[in-house]
């Protein structure tokens, strides 16, 4: 019984279910939490805040397909929650920006949250490096590019005990090459914020 009730909630329909219900509510919580109080605020309306759910929630799936389907899922359903509160309206290009950042990225860090629980090799480290890039990367952006250094040197802070966390995590699990996670969580935080100042930004710039 018991390994029947766990493989139904393990199905692909269960998974997508409630990552699409979390997304919702985590858009939501997004718009309705803007001028609460800065750290509520920041903690919701944050591109890392929304990546790094979603790279959990692949952790959380059993296979490999599922994990990269459901971050796909996940980042839709989050842009939907937060623009379906928000109401569309002039901001529709705006979301349809979003939405098509979060189906190319909601994959990667889905198949990442999987990859560095339940993968294999080296492949585990350059995982948890595309993971903790997200939190570097936008520390980067909002320094270099916002000047707001005070939220950027949490963020940097916070991406480096998440990467330094990792890296023991695939210490202890015997990955050989543990230490690329590490070395590749910077390289891969310029490549995201090069991403964000030459495309992400220049789009949303257009609407």
């Amino acid at each position: 019984m018991t390994t029947v009730t766990a493989s139904r909630r393990d199905t692909p329909a269960v998974a997508l279910a409630a990552v699409t219900a979390f997304g919702l509510l985590l858009g939501w919580a997004t718009y309705t939490l803007h001028g609460t109080t800065p750290l509520l605020e920041r903690a919701t309306n944050s591109v890392s805040t929304w990546i790094v759910w979603t790279a959990l929630a692949g952790a959380l799936v059993r296979t490999r397909w599922l994990a990269v389907w459901s971050g796909g899922v996940m980042m839709l359903a989050t842009c939907a929650g937060y623009y379906l509160t928000a109401g569309v309206g002039d901001t529709l290009g705006t979301a349809v920006v979003w939405s098509a950042a979060g189906l190319a990225g909601g994959p990667l860090l889905g198949w990442g949250g999987w990859t560095v629980r339940h993968g294999q090799g080296d492949r585990r480290a350059v995982a948890g490096a595309a993971v903790t890039m997200v939190v570097l990367g936008e520390g980067l952006w909002l320094g270099v590019k916002l000047h707001y250094w005070g939220e950027a040197t949490v963020f940097l802070a916070v991406g480096a005990l998440l990467t330094a966390g990792l890296s023991a995590y695939l210490a202890r699990a015997g990955v050989r090459r543990w230490w690329l996670c590490a070395v590749l969580a910077p390289v891969f935080a310029g490549a995201f914020y090069l991403a964000e100042f030459f495309v992400l930004d220049r789009l949303i710039g257009a609407f």
